[in-house]
């Protein structure tokens, strides 16, 4: 087992690769050219299954980064759709109630965003932790 803090080999890391990439495990460990029983070693590791969650999470942040880059163009999307007479009604209702939920949405995130750092801003103050 590996010492607190040490890095995970070259091995490991295309492990930790491929099995972002691949269906299963016995296909991410021939991509990574490694045997199936020690990828499965691996995943009982601490340090290895911290590895793989930071690269999962890293994973997600940069699809969501993608998607709120191209949320503008789906919004106009919408919005064409919803203001295209020669749509049919069914299309141009469901846009429309796709801009309302959304932003009613993201209205109730930055509530709680507010409320979360209220309450996180009194916790501090008086000395706590959650």
């Amino acid at each position: 087992m590996r010492g607190h803090g040490q890095k995970l080999s070259r091995k490991e890391e295309t492990a930790i690769s491929a099995l972002l990439t691949q269906g299963t495990l016995a296909e991410a460990a021939s991509l990574a050219g490694i045997g199936e029983a020690t990828l499965r070693r691996w995943l009982q590791r601490d340090d290895f299954q911290a590895a793989y969650r930071r690269a999962r999470r890293e994973t997600v942040s940069q699809a969501v980064a993608h998607l709120q880059r191209v949320s503008g163009e789906a919004v106009e999307t919408l919005r064409t759709i919803m203001n295209d007479d020669q749509k049919p009604s069914s299309a141009r209702v469901t846009a429309a109630r796709v801009i309302l939920e959304m932003s009613i949405k993201a209205v109730e995130l930055e509530d709680l965003e507010v409320r979360i750092a209220a309450l996180e801003a009194l916790s501090a103050a008086k000395g706590g932790a959650w």
